[in-house]
């Protein structure tokens, strides 16, 4: 276990220092805005201090003190605005970069990603977020940390090299004590962020089935369950937050105690006996200027915490080696398909997906590729769309390895059609155009003609243009798997790929989904997986698929 967190820990850390060389650059104007900030406290300090001893102690001042302590505080206050907006542009590059990033390897994966959807959702929003605050304000402030301390207690030596020294001591001390604050606060920091994945995950997966938990009168259940993973939530952060206090009132001692110090060696100001009264006050003024890259040091050591327990649940999918592999000049307008010996495991505990599956599909050419749930007849798709690498044998495309090609490549290559088709929040017109975008309105009428969409739009308030709710709410299963076919004829590849595409249906819409499936299939090479069959009347071709083996040969004609 020890070695595992020692992996993890080491795995964020390289992922955070590639993010910070990354990103070096946006950060020279919060450190360089934060240090000309510090400066202004201390000029500003050593004029307050002026005139509190004209005040006090009856020492001479001009106006030309009041008038630059004023101009002083409106530039601090121009400052740290600029500054704010420089580590916020800072965060938010960061955050856009990271993001991209692991949607991007989210995308390669595909199904291949067996993590349920709301823990991917947590991966790219909350995992994310939490990364902001390390490149918004840690690393300024772990820089501005170091540096502006040095120049202050410098000013201070200047002036009187004890209370320099007094200073320079506290903050040294100031590391000291966020460190055996933060013992076990990264830990307890992931820990949260975990709790935080699982709730906002289940949440997310048992909204989408809302309707069979009430189905099944689970609501009551499930909210229980629901509540002692909130529960759990709320105990981990108050852990956290019960650190950040710790690291909190450690500063503010460490501050108390400088300021006493101070006071007692200079304490003589207020009897006259003082030999240079704007010194005594010019140091005691500087403790809160000293102390504030410090403070924010302190608020942002925690971001930091959390930035790493965030990055180590991030190392991982961002860590996986990119996608390799030949381009393609241009997509084949014709394609034959050869699988030989092809063998695929998913898990060595379990028996192979395929073992040992050989087929040949031509140009132009329907395959039914037919068998039992589990035979391995997805497996053989999810290898041509990309998704799964072999671990034997060749699969070919017009005669060329074709696990030589990026599985992205690959994707090019084909339009699929699963058994449910995901249609999202928008009109079906936007739905269609989702496999081209650069299609013209032509080309998504002709495609929804082609599926028999506009059998349906055409009665529809707004025809294509009529707005449709999240997973195709508002349409049957058969109007979605419809929509689903005219990406399929709007995307025109030379492959098209069918898993179970009538299933679910009744007999009415089956048939008309099959007759739209077949003017799909003309011309293309089509490989369909399917236990429907009513299918067999319409193709020619079928391969019985068992254990992931291929049953004889291939069977021409209707059974």
């Amino acid at each position: 276990m020890a070695s595992e967190h020692k992996r993890e820990g080491a795995a964020a850390a390289a992922l955070l220092a590639r993010e910070a060389k990354a990103l070096r650059g946006r950060l020279y104007g919060p450190v360089l805005l934060g240090l000309a900030l510090a400066m202004a406290s201390v000029a500003q300090a050593l004029l307050i201090a002026r005139l509190l001893a004209a005040l006090l102690v009856g020492t001479t001042a001009s106006w030309a003190d009041f008038i630059g302590a004023g101009a002083l505080a409106l530039i601090m206050a121009a400052l740290g605005i600029a500054q704010e907006r420089a580590q916020t542009a800072a965060g938010e590059e960061a955050k856009a970069s990271l993001r991209a990033r692991i949607f991007a390897r989210l995308l390669a994966q595909g199904p291949a990603d067996q993590r349920p959807v709301g823990e991917k959702s947590a991966l790219v929003v909350e995992r994310v977020e939490a990364m902001e605050g390390y490149f918004a304000r840690w690393m300024p402030a772990a820089i501005i940390a170091v540096v502006a301390p040095l120049l202050i207690a410098g000013c201070a030596a200047l002036f009187d090299p004890v209370s320099g020294l007094i200073l320079l001591v506290a903050g040294l001390m100031v590391p000291v004590a966020q460190a055996a604050s933060g013992i076990g606060a990264a830990q307890a920091s992931r820990r949260q962020f975990a709790a935080l994945q699982r709730l906002s995950g289940r949440f997310l997966d048992r909204m989408r089935g809302l309707p069979v938990l009430v189905l099944f009168n689970q609501q009551r259940a499930e909210t229980q369950r629901l509540a002692a993973a909130a529960e759990e939530l709320r105990q981990r952060t108050m852990r956290v937050l019960r650190v950040a206090f710790i690291s909190s009132g450690a500063m503010e001692l460490i501050a108390a105690a400088a300021l006493a110090c101070l006071a007692i060696r200079h304490g003589a100001v207020l009897t006259g006996a003082h030999p240079d009264p704007v010194t005594a006050f010019f140091v005691v003024l500087l403790v809160p200027v000293f102390f504030m890259p410090l403070r924010s040091f302190a608020a942002a050591y925690h971001e930091q915490l959390g930035a790493r327990g965030a990055a180590a649940d991030l190392a991982p999918l961002l860590e996986q080696p990119e996608e390799t592999g030949l381009l393609l000049e241009e997509v084949p307008p014709k394609l034959t398909i050869t699988f030989q010996d092809v063998r695929l495991s998913y898990d060595p505990s379990r028996p192979p997906a395929l073992d040992g599956l050989s087929f040949r599909v031509l140009a132009g050419e329907t395959l039914l590729l037919t068998g039992a749930s589990g035979a391995g007849k997805t497996s053989a798709l999810r290898i041509l769309m990309g998704f799964a690498r072999p671990d034997a044998g060749r699969v070919a495309i017009n005669g060329r390895d074709a696990m030589l090609l990026k599985p992205s490549e690959l994707r090019r290559l084909s339009s699929y059609v699963g058994q449910r088709a995901h249609l999202f929040r928008a009109t079906l017109r936007e739905n269609i155009r989702l496999a081209r975008p650069d299609a013209d309105d032509t080309a998504v009428l002709a495609a929804a003609e082609a599926a028999q969409v506009m059998d349906f739009a055409r009665d529809l308030p707004q025809g294509l243009d009529t707005l449709i709710g999240e997973g195709g709410f508002g349409l049957s299963g058969g109007q979605a798997q419809r929509v689903a076919l005219a990406r399929a004829f709007l995307r025109d590849t030379p492959l098209v790929l069918l898993d179970e595409p009538t299933a679910h249906l009744d007999p009415g819409t089956e048939a008309s989904v099959l007759d739209a499936l077949r003017r799909l299939c003309v011309g293309r090479t089509a490989i369909i997986a399917t236990h429907a069959k009513a299918a067999r009347s319409y193709f020619g071709q079928r391969l019985e698929i068992a254990d992931g083996r291929a049953q004889g040969s291939r069977l021409a004609g209707n059974d």
